[in-house]
């Protein structure tokens, strides 16, 4: 589903944020990527819905080779993706409602199944009874749950979260990691990029752990730990 192979991220400012990494999540996983800041969590995302491009090696979602897509194709390839970040980004002029049909407009759906869609979608995150309220009438975790809704409207095949529970307080992030979860088991191969230990520990999900860019651990329902040990990837096709 998404491979890295022998991919390195050099910063124009010298900053080398990815070294060497070769990884495979496999089509329906959960995945944690784990590390402090600066490891390059948030970059390996980037990567992924070509935000950015490698230095060198290749990123592969789906069979294909996104480092090399024309500036016109990557709105198809984020198409098969959700993409989810800590600071919401949700349009603040629209309700929750606007928000969602908004991200299927912008790609042609007829207003018939924008409607059944939405509903569907705000129904699935628990927001069928704030779908008029706007961003600024909402709690963080609403925002999120909304923010989720709207990654997942346009029915992606990988949901990426970067830092999704950073601004949230604790119960209010175990509910938003209980909804990914269950996002999970419908099919959605789900990456969350965090530094929430406690929550990565009580998952018990797959772990990829980041330090200074490489790969320092890779383990089928890991916890949060710290290693200087660089483990043997422990991948599935």
């Amino acid at each position: 589903m998404i491979r890295f192979e022998n991919v390195s991220v050099q910063y124009p400012n010298g900053v080398r944020a990815l070294n060497d990494i070769s990884i495979r999540v496999r089509k329906g996983d959960f995945v944690f990527i784990v590390g402090p800041t600066g490891s390059g969590k948030s970059t390996l995302l980037k990567l992924i819905y070509r935000e950015i491009v490698p230095t060198s090696g290749t990123v592969l979602v789906d069979g294909e080779d996104v480092g090399t897509l024309k500036p016109s194709q990557v709105p198809y390839l984020r198409r098969k993706l959700g993409i989810v970040f800590q600071d919401f980004k949700l349009l603040p002029q629209k309700n929750v409602w606007e928000n969602l049909a908004f991200a299927m407009r912008a790609i042609g759906k007829h207003p018939r199944e924008i409607r059944r869609r939405v509903s569907e979608v705000l129904n699935l995150v628990g927001l069928s009874h704030r779908c008029d309220a706007f961003p600024h009438q909402m709690s963080g975790g609403e925002q999120q749950r909304a923010a989720i809704a709207r990654a997942l409207v346009n029915y992606p095949t990988v949901l990426l979260a970067d830092e999704p529970t950073g601004n949230l307080d604790p119960e209010t992030s175990w509910d938003i990691m209980q909804l990914l979860e269950q996002i999970n088991t419908h099919g959605t191969t789900v990456l969350v990029a965090t530094h929430d230990s406690q929550i990565v520990d009580r998952m018990k999900k797959r772990v990829i752990q980041l330090e200074s860019g490489r790969v320092v651990r890779d383990q089928e329902e890991g916890v949060y730990q710290h290693t200087n040990l660089t483990e043997d990837l422990c991948c599935g096709a």
